[in-house]
């Protein structure tokens, strides 16, 4: 390899690749550690925003972001990334269509049903 990082081209490539290419989704699991990734470096890089800002914005909660919600805490407690302790992410990253039913679970979308 020449290049650590792919060029411009090598995305220009695969943007215009056909979706017929694509012969089946990405496995659940993969789907699960990428997001697990992606929200781990997004709060390394700042705080999340508060479950009582996220409900005001009118996005929908998971069922344990709605028992954070109407705990006592202060808002700095609820801007904490509760999926990475949550057992459904710890299931969706290990187990290929995981038997987890949340409704609002990000997780859950990722499973093939």
């Amino acid at each position: 390899m020449s290049e650590s990082v792919p060029n411009e081209s090598f995305f220009e490539r695969i943007s215009g690749a056909e979706a017929e290419s694509i012969s089946s989704p990405a496995p659940s699991r993969l789907k699960s550690r990428i997001y697990s990734a992606l929200v781990r470096q997004q709060a390394q890089s700042g705080p999340l925003l508060s479950i009582t800002e996220t409900k005001a914005k009118r996005r929908q909660l998971c069922v344990f972001e709605n028992l954070v919600e109407i705990s006592p805490v202060g808002e700095k407690a609820k801007s904490l990334n509760f999926c990475r302790v949550c057992h459904a992410r710890i299931l969706a990253e290990a187990v290929e269509n995981a038997p987890i039913y949340w409704q609002h679970c990000p997780y859950v979308g990722f499973q093939r049903r």
